[in-house]
């Protein structure tokens, strides 16, 4: 989250102030979004994510939560307009507002949005994505995992968004608020889950929130 980074003030305002080439339009939804505080991706995460997708070139990007459209069409950017996302939300709001700011960009026919819970839609779905993003509800990570990494290509890239909670994760469970446990307790287990399988590779990311990326582990044998 924006208002919730993980690393000292003053490295955090010069990340946030390095230059990604965003086309105009999109820079002006990333600073409408930051100014309204529409939770988006925060500016040090933009730029990972551009570098990202600008060398893995990926054709097939999945994305659960869509919110106002900024990450999906991002990553359109990103990859030169090479890549189609499919991307996942249930509230009508933010995905509406994600179509018109698309329809705008010109994007619309790149980005196919799949409405309704991911928890539903998430098993149907078949093929292969070079890349999986998750950020949506951090309480249901622990169960998007076996369908992300079903759905994830060999040497893909599924990376989580938000896992730290301002980092209070690695706090005692006994001093969170009762009504963040359950989060609390899905992203500790979350972390205890991908570090602890020996077929993935595993960094925590100090960007906004914290990002996990995941790939599969090439074992020799």
């Amino acid at each position: 989250m924006m208002s919730r980074p993980v690393i000292n003030e003053k490295v955090l305002q010069y990340l946030r102030q390095q230059p990604v080439p965003l086309s105009p339009k999109l820079r002006g939804i990333e600073e409408f979004a930051n100014e309204k505080r529409i939770p988006i991706i925060p500016h040090e995460t933009v730029s990972y994510l551009y570098q990202l997708v600008n060398q893995l070139r990926p054709t097939k990007i999945l994305e659960v939560g869509t919110a106002i459209g900024f990450s999906a069409a991002l990553f359109v950017e990103a990859s030169q307009q090479q890549t189609r996302v499919t991307t996942i939300d249930r509230f009508e709001e933010m995905y509406q507002r994600a179509q018109t700011n698309w329809q705008s960009l010109g994007y619309q026919s790149q980005i196919q949005l799949l409405t309704g819970d991911a928890a539903d839609i998430l098993p149907m779905l078949t093929g292969q994505y070079e890349l999986i993003f998750l950020d949506a509800a951090k309480a249901q990570y622990i169960n998007f995992l076996p369908e992300a990494l079903r759905l994830l290509a060999p040497e893909g890239v599924l990376l989580i968004d938000d896992v730290l909670q301002g980092g209070t994760i690695f706090e005692p469970i006994e001093s969170i608020r009762h009504r963040d446990k359950g989060i609390h307790r899905h992203l500790n287990q979350l972390l205890d889950t991908v570090y602890a399988d020996d077929e993935l590779l595993t960094t925590l990311l100090p960007l906004g929130d914290g990002l996990l990326k995941i790939t599969r582990r090439e074992i020799q044998k």
